[in-house]
């Protein structure tokens, strides 16, 4: 797959969902530490929460990732026209077309409202399909695949 390059000549990856509160912030957090510097990561949502899901920061603690530093983002026209590839988590999440751009529609189950277990689940799932995406993307060999997909 190829993809544009941004200012610093690396792909860039959107995580979109509509609250930007658990799924699409759990998939940057995954994504920046997979991606150790190779891509650009960049999440939002169209109608933004005024917090993080503490359910997932958890389960994301518990894998030895912090949430700390995100919040609920507004996604722009301007944020899909950065990136390379937009993907939605399975939650009805519209982004403005552009040509040239990969989008992917992931079908994860919504954490809101549910137990630390349910939150557990979403962050694996995530998880694997960052390694899939950055496998493809060439942004990690299958080396690297096999040494981060467990972090306990």
């Amino acid at each position: 797959m190829t993809t544009a390059l941004t200012e610093e000549n690396k792909p860039t990856v959107l995580f979109a969902c509509i609250h930007n509160s658990g799924r699409s912030v759990a998939a940057k957090v995954i994504a920046e530490h997979l991606a150790r510097g190779k891509a650009v990561i960049l999440s939002g949502g169209s109608e933004p929460k005024t917090e993080i899901n503490k359910n997932v920061a958890l389960a994301l603690q518990k894998k030895g990732l912090s949430a700390e530093n995100e919040y609920p983002k507004l996604m722009t026209a301007e944020h899909v026209l950065a990136a390379d590839v937009v993907v939605t988590m399975g939650c009805g999440e519209t982004c403005p077309f552009f040509p040239g751009k990969k989008y992917l529609d992931w079908d994860i189950e919504d954490p809101a409202g549910k137990d630390e277990a349910a939150a557990e689940r979403v962050v694996d799932e995530i998880w694997k399909k960052v390694l899939q995406l950055f496998g493809e993307m060439g942004i990690i060999s299958d080396g690297e695949t096999i040494l981060r997909t467990d972090l306990s």
